[in-house]
């Protein structure tokens, strides 16, 4: 239970409410139990008018016609108090339980954004999405229905025994004699329902993921003309669930017979046992129908133990699996006194810096060293592989260098305040991703000031305006999940003003551009000089074509910088960047 002593503060958060809960509860209990006492009365009115016991027979009729009036209405408006209690029982622990379900939601997706890509590499999106889904909906099922079965029952459960001892020990005892087989009945049923629940859900998955690829890589399938066989592959999965839910079903098919088997067994004893009670005058008639109203007033709360405890080990499992996420530190944090400069000029110096992959162990830098002045464009070149993204992942401090330092304006980026960084630092990775909204909303993601004017002024900038209003719904279309609707060259451009449109002292184009033809590129690359004069921008590429746009250009090499300089001094150099012009400017 160790691991569910971690809700105690949501528990602490919506105490009123669990208070109130408790309190409904214990009304709704007494209030459901009293009619029994009414019920034998009655039995016992009619009983004693039946043996023509006292008054004339028009005086017994009428007497017992008034009696059964008033047991009927007592009755009616006992139960209609025990139902407006159920009702907010249900209302309060219920409510409280979607209450915590909602904070705790909040509280592990706040707590997803802040942990480093280092935790991203080693868990994979269906893992996390497990959690913050169904994982919290098993733990919110302890919060509000367990929670709320195991005080009925314990309400429930006390009052009617203690009506019930009150009433005959001996047939009390007879009576509850099958409940505890029940209980360990249904917990045993409800373990074997878990059980197969859980490789329902992971079929489940697994069709899910199935699925997903197909639906993700159709291009690929539609190449290669494995429609058929992926169809196979996706048919013998929903067999094998298929398989499992019936598995389930079978199951399942068995918990309200055996229900109503064990209810019976102690009706039958209520039954023949009172009626020997009776037989001997040690009760009255009105005991055997007061007991199965007891009988059966214990029995769902008596089943329900088997259930909550089956609930309980869920949660416990899940909210396990939570936690060991939500103690996860993040890498990347603000200090105690963490700065946000009022004024950025741009400055960017590298101190010695080294990166390691943790879970890899590759070093993508070794030593690196430069400074880059504000204003100053700096392309960085090199093979794949090279430790050039790197460095746009380092200064948005995505992660933390394993050696050395990074300074902006002279100070430590770890001493910066996280989110002033970023926002300081405009982004353009080398996965152009576009989120599943309009294009004008994906340019204007990040700001809260640009209009449609101004969405449409950086579309023009990054050179796919003229693409945009050639869809028929402009700058309203929805791209789709991840952009799918746009090609690649196109989610790039996007991508770009979405980056610009921040107006960033600092810029990273990572590769940002891979997808378009070279006299776009030199196109794009060309009006930014012009626009994002003063910026200090960090252009990250393969291909040489916008080399001619750089104060500097950097040359990496397996983590190293190996060659620094203009083009045209490096070009007369043997070296990496020599061999990299040659071959893409075969004719140079």
């Amino acid at each position: 239970m160790k691991a569910l002593w971690t809700l105690n503060p949501y528990f602490w958060r919506y105490k009123w409410l669990l208070l109130s809960g408790v309190f409904f509860v214990l009304l709704s209990s007494a209030f459901s139990v009293f009619p029994a006492v009414y019920i034998r009365e009655a039995f016992d009115e009619v009983a004693a008018a039946i043996s023509g016991q006292g008054a004339s027979n028009t005086e017994r009729s009428l007497d017992l016609k008034h009696a059964l009036i008033l047991y009927s209405a007592l009755i009616l408006g006992l139960s209609i108090i025990k139902g407006l209690f159920t009702f907010l029982m249900r209302q309060t622990l219920i409510v409280m339980s979607r209450h915590m379900e909602y904070d705790l939601k909040n509280a592990i997706y706040a707590h997803y954004q802040k942990l480093d890509l280092a935790f991203y590499r080693r868990n994979s999106t269906g893992d996390l999405m497990n959690r913050i889904s169904e994982d919290v909906s098993r733990t919110r099922m302890y919060i509000g229905p367990a929670l709320m079965y195991t005080l009925n029952t314990a309400f429930a459960t006390g009052i009617t025994l203690f009506f019930m001892f009150s009433v005959d020990v001996k047939l009390s005892l007879l009576t509850l004699a099958p409940m505890p087989f029940l209980v360990w009945c249904i917990y045993r049923v409800f373990t074997l329902i878990n059980q197969r629940s859980h490789a329902v859900q992971a079929q489940q998955s697994a069709i899910s993921t199935l699925a997903q690829e197909t639906f993700s890589g159709l291009r690929v399938l539609k190449a290669f003309g494995l429609e058929e066989e992926q169809t196979e592959r996706y048919a013998d999965s929903a067999s094998r669930s298929f398989q499992q839910n019936e598995r389930l079903y079978r199951v399942n098919a068995l918990f309200m017979p055996l229900m109503l088997l064990l209810v019976g067994a102690s009706t039958l004893i209520a039954v023949w046992v009172g009626g020997q009670g009776v037989i001997e005058g040690r009760l009255s008639p009105g005991v055997i129908a007061e007991f199965i109203y007891y009988v059966n007033l214990l029995t769902w709360p008596i089943a329900s133990i088997g259930w909550v405890m089956s609930m309980v080990q869920r949660a416990e499992a899940s909210m396990q699996r939570i936690n060991d996420f939500l103690h996860v530190e993040p890498a990347i944090q603000n200090r105690a006194e963490a700065r946000v400069p009022e004024h950025i000029r741009g400055e960017i110096v590298f101190e010695n810096v080294s990166y390691t992959y943790p879970d890899s162990g590759i070093q993508a830098l070794k030593h690196f060293s430069a400074r880059i002045a504000p204003g100053e464009t700096i392309v960085v070149v090199g093979k794949t592989g090279s430790g050039k993204s790197t460095l746009g992942l380092l200064l948005n401090r995505l992660m933390d260098p394993t050696k050395g330092r990074i300074l902006v304006d002279g100070l430590d980026i770890r001493e910066w305040d996280v989110d002033a960084l970023r926002k300081a630092v405009g982004t353009v990775p080398q996965d152009a991703f576009l989120f599943s909204d309009s294009i004008a909303e994906n340019i204007a993601f990040g700001t809260l000031e640009a209009d449609r004017s101004l969405v449409e002024s950086y579309a023009e900038l990054a050179y796919v305006a003229e693409d945009v209003r050639g869809f028929p719904k402009g700058f309203d279309t929805v791209v789709g999940e991840r952009g799918v609707t746009l090609s690649g060259g196109q989610k790039q451009r996007v991508s770009i003003a979405r980056a610009l449109i921040k107006q960033p002292p600092m810029l990273v184009l990572d590769d940002a551009l891979s997808a378009v033809d070279t006299d776009t590129e030199v196109n794009i690359l060309s009006g930014l000089r012009e626009r994002i004069a003063g910026v200090t921008a960090l252009l990250i590429t393969q291909r040489l074509s916008c080399v001619h746009l750089a104060d500097r250009i950097y040359v990496l090499d397996e983590g190293v910088l190996v060659q620094e300089g203009t083009h045209s001094s490096l070009v007369q150099v043997p070296g990496i960047y020599a061999e990299l012009y040659t071959l893409q400017n075969p004719d140079a």
